[in-house]
């Protein structure tokens, strides 16, 4: 107990620094947090303007850890992720020039704004944290992290992820609008000045080092997951294959993330044990970017997060 209430304070103060910035964010700080923990990628989804650039980077401003952001773009080439090998004429040998995807957090901004080949540099690195630049592995060090955002509205000029760029996501979060007493907050913190704030002015400050995220995620891997709930957990996965608006279900993956995941969201909630609650609050943001609808689904206006909904509430929940 002492050790996840370790986790839980680390947890609470990274929030109150976080909340400093940014307005209304608690629930989604709680899953960047919860991904962080068990080693995770992260892809926000929202209009321009709801503060996903803003939010990664107060997220990476909270860590020890190396920040680097490549904002992309339609003319960006694999080699500008992942860097490439220049010929010096002093020594006669090439050099690895690295590209911006060498740090530990890595924020992918607007990232279904380039074509599918820059997008497929990033499958090795959210997969294996190493990358292949001339068949040469370099490793990334297993604090790598991407904080993805894109736009949902805009479709000119996008190209969306691929469904095996997808599936390395551990959750998709999806950015909405603030309420009406958020806005007005927002408008009070930052309505001072037309251009976005930069971070730097708020002097957020690292609460979590390397050494305390490596600790924590020791324990998280400890976090006691029942067999029952290991059967309800493969048995919501497994229903994403039978429903009749789905056309494509999860794959086994998405299961070893949902168990990984209900294991940090414990410990991100000071306990030692997952509930059936942690799996069902996590089955949606894990699940909805894994699933493809079918056309009659969309003709009728069923929803991804509508379909797996129903699958949650239909499914026996273990005592």
């Amino acid at each position: 107990m002492e050790n996840t209430q370790f986790i839980n304070a680390m947890v609470k103060s990274a929030k109150e620094e976080i909340g400093r910035v940014i307005v209304g964010s608690g629930e989604t700080t709680d899953l960047m947090l919860t991904s962080l923990l068990c080693g995770g990628h992260i892809l926000l989804e929202g209009v321009p303007g709801t503060g996903k650039t803003f939010l990664a980077q107060a997220f990476a401003a909270c860590l020890s850890l190396r920040f680097g952001r490549i904002q992309f773009t339609p003319d960006m080439m694999p080699g500008d992720v992942l860097g490439t090998n220049l010929f010096d004429f002093s020594t006669n040998t090439f050099t690895l020039t690295k590209g911006p995807i060498f740090t530990q957090i890595l924020l992918a901004d607007e990232i279904n704004r380039t074509p599918p080949k820059t997008q497929a540099a990033l499958l090795q690195a959210m997969n294996e944290r190493q990358v292949s630049i001339d068949r040469q592995t370099y490793p990334l060090g297993d604090e790598f992290m991407v904080v993805a955002t894109q736009n949902p509205i805009e479709q000119h000029g996008t190209y969306p992820l691929p469904e095996a760029q997808l599936d390395r996501f551990l959750f998709k979060l999806l950015i909405g609008y603030p309420t009406l007493e958020e806005e007005r907050e927002i408008v009070n913190r930052h309505g001072r000045l037309a251009a976005m704030p930069r971070i730097s002015d708020f002097g957020l400050r690292p609460l979590i080092t390397a050494e305390q995220l490596d600790a924590a995620r020791r324990i998280t891997a400890s976090i006691q997951l029942s067999g029952d709930l290991v059967n309800y957990i493969v048995d919501i996965v497994r229903a994403t294959r039978s429903h009749h608006a789905i056309e494509s279900g999860a794959s086994p993956r998405a299961a070893n993330m949902m168990a990984s995941a209900s294991r940090a969201y414990a410990a991100v909630s000071g306990r030692g044990f997952v509930i059936p609650d942690d799996v069902k609050y996590l089955a949606i943001p894990i699940l909805r970017h894994r699933v493809i609808m079918t056309a009659s689904a969309d003709i009728e206006g069923i929803t991804s997060d509508g379909a797996l909904r129903a699958i949650i509430d239909q499914m026996e929940v273990p005592r």
